[in-house]
């Protein structure tokens, strides 16, 4: 009513010094547009607070609705005089964090954007290491005619980090090689990676050995491997491209031929490339002659230096010993084991008396050896020797020289040549196979002897004492199956050799039986940790001839190339297979073979966990020459 009765009188409006209110008598009607804008503000709030209207509807003009306050203006309206305004400062409150966004969402949009180029750029331009995709594989190659040699060589001849493999065969081309009545062969280089033919050569005649080296240790000279045929062939090949480097004259070899591979000698002609020292044998045993060929060239350094031996049995090295001092002495014999001076070498080839220094050390231990008419020949040991090789002592530049022999081993000293230990144990003839099986840091060795026909005995030889520490006998028909180890990252060896099937008998018999036909034969690997088990990772038919491993550094991991030949039918000559397995791979998926009951008894589940973890590396005990 009050507001209806100002109205009327139309009595001038008077603001109330309250905050935003007005005194609804003394209010002027005559203020049209004031009205107006109340109006207009309550119906943009949505109705009057507290008033009977409905939502959105405006109320009736002279109503008695109360407005509870005032009602609040949106942002994009004018304010008009006598109505409170939202302060500035929030308008520029709120400008400030949009800005913030607007920066944090730059930058890391830019980060990203730089992240993904620099991702790119590592895809595309950076080479990621080459990684061994093909853990497995295998190759036939071609038939084997004739041939009694399997050489077999592993070399990174491509620069991918990987070892790849390299052999020789004879072939089924007609014709023989020149010269003579050989037969012919090739030299094949095949990919570490999945087995495809890098490069193959024809020689002219079947080889007996293959050694990839680098002649100049330290530089960026290419992988050069050397052949060594059965007759006169010497030839050094770019292990890159299969092509002849050189090739030593068949004049120089006289009315010989080469009886061994070729042996590395240090640099005795001093043009920066170490050479070389072939022993070839005439036409009567006793005479046999050393030529010393320079690495370079190929031509020889000298004339042929002959001696006279005497002895019955197998052609042993030649093979390079240097001393703890120094000295250079060149060791062989037939069934026995002697040694001569490179010094004594060299003066007789050139035919003067002097010799470069680096020739000139000698070892007295070795000298008082000499014969009583000062015999150049230096004898170290002469009872029915069947094989030698060197093995390095631990901590030391020194090697220990293991003799195979008709009655067992002997291990003589090297700096002294007295015997360490002795080992009687008849019809031993394969090659002792070095590895660490007991905890001493000691070089042990893996043996084969053949008990019976068609049954076999391993066996490992403490190295530091010459006792057995483990052994059992398994069925095999082939005469000689290659034995060979590979390192771990714990200075531990797993050690693998060939056999017949087998099968674990009742837990008391103590007897390993076959379980496949004598054709099928199965990789055994042996871990010194678990002595009781046998780990069955793969199998072969025909006769596995040679086999090597190789260590993949990249990936810890370990190789193993097997060489095989047959079986072939009858009137057909046998293929040659070549075949490479991943020790890593295969142990995962390897079976299980229990020699003896363990107490503990030990879980699958445990031995996969251990199988896991080994990672494999380069043997350290590698003798190193030079």
């Amino acid at each position: 009513m009050a507001t209806v009765l100002s109205r009327a009188l139309k009595l001038p409006g008077k603001k109330s010094p309250d905050l935003g209110e007005y005194d609804p008598l003394t209010q002027a009607d005559s203020d049209e547009s004031e009205d107006d804008l109340v109006l207009n503000l309550q119906q943009k709030n949505g109705g009057v607070k507290n008033g009977k209207s409905p939502l959105g509807e405006a109320p009736e003009p002279d109503s008695d609705v109360e407005v509870a306050g005032p009602a609040k203006p949106h942002l994009s309206e004018v304010t008009t005089e006598g109505y409170p305004s939202e302060p500035l400062g929030g308008l520029e409150q709120k400008a400030t964090s949009s800005l913030v966004s607007y920066v944090r969402t730059s930058v890391f949009l830019l980060t990203l954007g730089i992240s993904m180029i620099l991702v790119l750029l590592c895809a595309f331009l950076i080479p990621c290491p080459p990684r061994d995709l093909h853990s497995t594989w295998r190759r036939r190659l071609g038939s084997q005619r004739g041939g009694d040699l399997s050489p077999l060589e592993l070399s990174d001849v491509n620069g991918d980090g990987l070892r790849d493999v390299l052999l020789s065969f004879v072939t089924s081309r007609n014709g023989s090689s020149p010269g003579g009545p050989g037969p012919a062969a090739d030299l094949v280089c095949l990919s570490g990676m999945n087995g495809s033919t890098l490069w193959s050569i024809p020689l002219p005649e079947e080889a007996q050995d293959i050694t990839c080296l680098d002649l100049m240790p330290g530089s960026v000279a290419e992988i050069i491997c050397l052949v060594t045929g059965t007759r006169k062939m010497l030839s050094a090949f770019n292990a890159t491209s299969g092509k002849v480097i050189w090739t030593l004259s068949p004049s120089s070899l006289s009315n010989g031929t080469l009886a061994a591979p070729v042996v590395v000698l240090p640099d005795v002609d001093e043009d920066g490339v170490r050479d070389l020292a072939v022993l070839a044998i005439g036409e009567t045993q006793p005479d046999v002659y050393f030529l010393l060929v320079s690495g370079q060239t190929g031509n020889p350094v000298g004339r042929p230096v002959k001696y006279s031996i005497v002895g019955v049995g197998n052609l042993i090295g030649p093979q390079v010993y240097i001393t703890a001092g120094g000295a250079v002495y060149i060791l062989f014999g037939f069934g026995n084991v002697q040694a001569v001076a490179l010094r004594d070498i060299f003066v007789q080839a050139q035919n003067r008396d002097s010799s470069p220094p680096s020739l000139q050390i000698e070892e007295p231990e070795w000298e008082k050896r000499r014969s009583v008419n000062l015999s150049e020949l230096i004898d170290i040991y002469s009872d029915g020797v069947e094989l030698l090789q060197m093995v390095k002592m631990p901590d030391s530049n020194c090697s220990n020289l293991l003799i195979t022999t008709r009655q067992g081993l002997i291990l003589l000293r090297g700096q002294n040549l007295t015997p360490h230990w002795t080992l009687s144990l008849p019809g031993l003839h394969s090659q002792p196979t070095p590895g660490y099986f007991t905890d001493d840091q000691t070089l042990d060795f893996l043996l084969q002897t053949q008990e019976v026909v068609g049954m076999k005995k391993m066996m490992v030889v403490d190295g530091d004492s010459g006792s057995i520490v483990w052994s059992y006998s398994a069925p095999c028909h082939m005469k000689e199956s290659p034995t060979t180890s590979a390192v771990t990252s714990e200075r531990k060896s797993v050690f693998l050799f060939w056999a017949e099937g087998l099968s674990a008998a009742p837990p008391n018999s103590g007897v390993i039986l076959g379980a496949d036909p004598p054709s099928l034969y199965h990789l055994y690997l042996l871990h010194p940790t678990f002595p009781s088990i046998l780990l069955d990772l793969a199998n072969a038919t025909g006769t596995v001839t040679a086999s090597k491993v190789g260590i993949n550094d990249l990936w810890k991991d370990a190789f193993y190339v097997t060489r095989t030949t047959g079986p072939g039918s009858e009137g057909h000559p046998a293929p040659v297979v070549v075949s490479k397995l991943s020790l890593r791979w295969a142990l995962m998926e390897s079976q299980m073979v229990q020699l003896k009951e363990t107490t503990p008894k030990i879980g699958r589940g445990e031995l996969r966990r251990f199988l896991s973890r080994i990672k494999f590396v380069d043997p350290p005990y590698q003798v190193d020459t030079f």
